[in-house]
């Protein structure tokens, strides 16, 4: 082929493209490899202005260049004269594969194409805005540019920090003993599950008695057994064991429950004792435990009910709710049937509980009891 064949370097490209077809259309295939490495070569600068074009996106400008290179040989390879422009093609073909590039290789997580084109007109958006407010936009006032509701804003914004990742295995720094940026990632606190227990917890144990508080102090913080509670204050290991399942029961009871069950031990809101007079005397209801702490205050409430009954009289004590007698409590039941014998008053003891009944009975206060069944023994 004559030299004045070869390609001359043309800044319109369209021309160039031109010339290239009319002398393939004749030439073997030899000639027209080499015109088509001619062609390429000459129309080099073009792909690499329209590579630059995306500089500082955070990908190698080598790399840029390269893509756009291969997307300039696709469209040397795809273009029909009769279609157009060759321009206007090499354009769209460069971009495309650019784009691409963005799309299938600088993303740290899997996207898909439209969540990706939208992170990038969110992010242009957003350098809008922030240029023209002088601050960060708000999620409001991006939804208004990009004319769209809050909520796709919010997910694109999530989308747009999938973007760039980090390697745990990454060094931090200069760091002389190798340590990686995994190692700054801390461990799952399972104790953070407990923090809602442990605040219910507070204000249910604030709800209970100062002794059955003491009782939790003693046995969960103080770490103290059973055997030593009992001599800290003064009961027995059995009366501390009874103590620790009730308040356990009840903090269970509590906790599972929207309403905080009442309390029904000794020292709660619920221990008391209901005075009614009747035709045959007065009648005496204790509600709760009767224990040492509250066994001189139930014992003055019944002895001032016998003062008022007058003598040949009779006054019924209700132990109906009373689940639990300790020594002091049979103590202050004797105090109460021998002042009361003494002016002249009958106490009698009704709605006894079985193992009450068997306190009783062990006490020798069998006497008192009115209509009740023997009591029941346990077996050895």
């Amino acid at each position: 082929m004559p030299d004045n064949d070869r390609l001359e370097p043309l800044e319109d490209l369209d021309v160039l493209a031109a010339r290239y077809a009319h002398a393939c259309a004749s030439a073997d295939r030899p000639t027209r490899e080499r015109l088509r490495d001619d062609f390429v070569r000459e129309a080099l600068p073009f792909a690499g202005r329209l590579a630059r074009r995306y500089r500082g996106r955070g990908e190698p400008p080598e790399d840029l260049e390269q893509v756009a290179r291969l997307g300039l040989v696709k469209t040397m390879d795809r273009f029909d004269p009769e279609r157009g422009s060759f321009t206007a093609y090499a354009i769209l073909t460069i971009t495309g594969e650019i784009k691409r590039h963005f799309r299938d290789h600088t993303w740290g997580v899997h996207v898909p194409r439209g969540q990706q084109d939208r992170v990038l007109e969110f992010v242009h958006a957003r350098a809008a805005l922030t240029s023209e407010l002088a601050r960060t936009p708000t999620i409001a006032e991006l939804a208004g540019r990009l004319g769209v509701d809050e909520a796709e804003v919010r997910g694109t914004q999530t989308s747009a920090a999938a973007h760039n990742t980090e390697s745990l295995n990454a060094p931090i720094g200069d760091s002389p003993d190798g340590a990686e940026l995994g190692d700054m990632v801390g461990a799952l606190d399972f104790d953070l599950n407990l923090v809602d227990d442990r605040t219910t917890i507070e204000s249910l144990v604030c709800e209970l008695p100062p002794r059955e508080r003491r009782l939790l102090a003693l046995r969960f913080w103080g770490n103290l057994s059973q055997v030593e509670i009992a001599e800290e204050l003064g009961i027995s290991q059995m009366h501390v064991s009874r103590l620790l399942s009730r308040t356990l029961t009840w903090l269970r009871e509590a906790m599972l429950s929207d309403a905080t069950p009442p309390w029904s031990g000794a020292g709660g809101p619920e221990h008391r004792v209901l005075v009614t007079a009747g035709p045959a005397g007065v009648c005496a209801a204790v509600h709760g435990e009767i224990d040492r702490d509250n066994a001189n205050q139930v014992r003055r409430e019944l002895l001032s009910a016998a003062s008022t009954c007058g003598r040949g009289r009779r006054l019924t004590v209700d132990l109906t709710g009373v689940p639990l007698l300790s020594a002091a409590g049979i103590g202050m039941l004797n105090a109460v049937h021998e002042v009361a014998r003494g002016r002249g008053v009958r106490v009698l003891l009704t709605g006894v509980q079985p193992y009450v009944a068997r306190v009783l009975a062990i006490s020798g206060l069998r006497e008192l009891l009115a209509d009740q069944p023997e009591p029941v023994t346990e077996r050895t």
